[in-house]
């Protein structure tokens, strides 16, 4: 499989770098140690074969056997390793330099094994119970330097999500989300409707009662403009006492009718007026000409400059006041949040049922995750690995697990003397 060239492990930061450094040291070193011990095992084996042919004792031949396994043993186990990150001696021996050529294989495995055993829904579920989530949340959210600190970021969100958006797209999806939507649709048959269910609950009594205690206060505080109005009106041949005395009638009539309607809740007055709304309730619902003419009252209205100029501004005006209540770690607004966050954690500690709930919820919403984008995450895995350049992954690996490996080399130089000895043993006792 051919593998990318261009594409590298990304670079490390300098805090990363010094400790990749410092493994690297400590790879060395080990490397070292373990061709010591093969060293040691070949000068011990050259020596013992010089004494052997040179007529030593007997004992000569069981050093002689251990080294000479010791060193199959370190060369057998070096080889092995070796053949994990690069071909040994730079020779292309079949099935070595392992990790490079199977780089692809070893990130789609990786990616399986995660999806496998650590995304999937029993695993998430059974962590997430035994973590007790709201338990957590709830002591931490019930201490006030925390409230604080959630509050204090969701303040920043705010800020800066208020800050990024335009004036001008808001303002647009404001006029497209509200007023689109109250010229579309017809204002008479819900108006009529809701009247139709506020004169039903008598709701409207007090408005009733409001307008003609200040009709009645109007006409007993305005006996002189009732005078003018009647005498202006009156003919010109009418003599003025005649004048002042039919106004002074009316307007004790005018007064006391005023005062009637105002007393008597069972006023034909006020029956009629209730008679009219509750047709009038009925005719916004199925008069075509009462439907026709609220509808142009509403296209007046929203047409007016002076509404416009109120949507337009609402925007502006939401604005500055959530950035002013954002800032101010003494707003209300911060102080509320904060102490709703309180008011959550101490809630969750002690309301068993709530705690229960949000343990559900957040169950939930993890499985959910894991069970429709457990195949996403784990594709970052394989896609990452597969971006990696084969010679510099396998140099990322080595650094990671290397010198531990070469502690392999180092058990099979002693691991092959003592079983080179052992055997040379066993096979002195038997022949």
């Amino acid at each position: 499989m051919e593998q990318p060239t261009s594409a590298a492990v990304p670079v490390s930061p300098p805090g990363v770098l010094a400790g990749e450094q410092s493994k690297r040291r400590g790879l060395r070193r080990m490397k070292l140690v373990a061709l010591g011990f093969l060293l040691g095992a070949t000068v011990i084996f050259l020596l013992a074969s010089w004494a052997q042919s040179a007529g030593w004792p007997a004992w000569v031949g069981y050093v002689r056997a251990a080294a000479e396994a010791g060193m199959v043993g370190a060369l057998a186990d070096w080889f092995a390793v070796t053949a994990l990150f690069r071909h040994p001696l730079g020779i292309k021996i079949p099935h070595t330099a392992i990790i490079p050529n199977k780089k692809n294989v070893l990130g789609d495995s990786l990616g399986d094994f995660v999806g496998s055993n650590f995304l999937s829904e029993p695993v998430v579920r059974d962590k997430l119970r035994r973590v007790e989530t709201s338990r957590r949340a709830g002591e931490w959210l019930s201490r006030r330097e925390n409230a604080d600190r959630v509050t204090a970021e969701l303040a920043s969100v705010v800020r800066g999500a208020v800050t990024v958006l335009r004036d001008e797209d808001v303002q647009e999806v404001m006029e497209q989300a509200v007023v689109r939507r109250v010229v579309e649709r017809q204002w008479g048959p819900p108006l009529g409707k809701l009247l139709e269910q506020v004169f039903a609950d008598g709701a409207h009594y007090r408005l009733v009662d409001l307008v003609v205690d200040r009709v009645y206060e109007w006409v007993r505080d305005n006996h002189e403009t009732v005078l003018r109005v009647v005498s202006e009106r009156a003919p010109s041949w009418s003599p003025r006492f005649v004048d002042a005395m039919l106004a002074d009638k009316v307007y004790g009539e005018v007064l006391a009718f005023a005062w009637a309607v105002k007393t008597d809740v069972n006023h034909p007055m006020r029956l009629a007026l209730d008679r009219f709304l509750g047709e009038f309730a009925q005719d916004l619902q199925k008069d075509p000409d009462t439907m026709a003419r609220a509808e142009q009252v509403k296209q007046q209205l929203v047409e007016h400059p002076e509404v416009r100029r109120l949507i337009d501004s609402a925007w502006s005006t939401a604005k500055e006041m959530l950035l002013t209540a954002a800032e101010d770690p003494s707003s209300e607004l911060r102080r509320r949040v904060r102490d709703g966050l309180e008011s959550l954690g101490r809630k969750l500690l002690s309301d068993a049922s709530l705690a229960k709930k949000v343990d559900g919820w957040v169950e939930g919403a993890a499985a959910h995750v894991v069970n429709n984008y457990s195949r996403e995450i784990t594709t970052i895995i394989t896609d990452t690995v597969e971006r990696w350049d084969a010679e510099e992954t396998s140099r990322k690996v080595e650094l990671q697990v290397g010198r531990d490996l070469q502690f392999i080399r180092i058990n099979g130089t002693v691991v092959g003397s003592l079983a080179g000895l052992v055997i040379y043993t066993v096979a002195q006792l038997l022949f």
